[in-house]
C-alpha cells in the first residue's frame, strides 16, 4: 500500500478521455482522466458516477440542465441519468465508480475503454 500523488499520476500520461486506474476501494475504482472537448451522451444503467475536478473546469450536461464544476468540486451522476461531460479546455478529473463501470456507459464507440490501464 503506497500513497498516491495526483500531480505525478496526471503528469505520467497525456491521452484524453482514457481513464487510468490509480486505486481500488472495495468494489470501487479510483480513476484519473484528462478531458477536453465533448464526450458522447450516455448513461450507466446500474452505477452512479462521481466526477471530482482536480484542475480546470468541467461541465456535466444533463437533459434538463448543466452542472458547472470548478477545481475542488464534485458531482454525482445518478444511475440511469443521461449525461455528457464537456471541457472547453483540458481538465483533470478524478472519478470514483464501481469497477465494472464502462466509461461510455450504454454506448460503444472509439472512446470506449473496456479495461483502464493501471498506473
Amino acid at each position: 500500500m503506497d500513497k498516491v500523488n495526483l500531480a505525478e499520476k496526471f503528469a505520467a500520461f497525456s491521452e484524453q478521455w482514457s481513464p487510468k486506474l490509480v486505486g481500488e476501494v472495495n468494489d470501487f475504482a479510483v480513476k484519473l482522466a484528462k478531458l477536453e472537448g465533448e464526450f458522447v451522451w450516455h448513461h450507466h444503467e446500474a452505477e452512479d458516477e462521481l466526477f471530482l475536478v482536480i484542475k480546470g473546469r468541467l461541465r456535466i450536461r444533463l437533459r434538463d440542465r448543466d452542472v458547472d464544476l470548478e477545481e475542488g468540486e464534485f458531482f454525482i451522476v445518478p444511475r440511469g441519468v443521461e449525461h455528457q461531460p464537456v471541457a472547453e479546455e483540458e481538465c483533470q478529473v478524478l472519478m470514483f465508480e464501481r469497477k465494472e463501470t464502462l466509461n461510455t456507459g450504454n454506448i460503444r464507440n472509439e472512446r470506449t475503454v473496456d479495461e483502464p490501464a493501471r498506473m
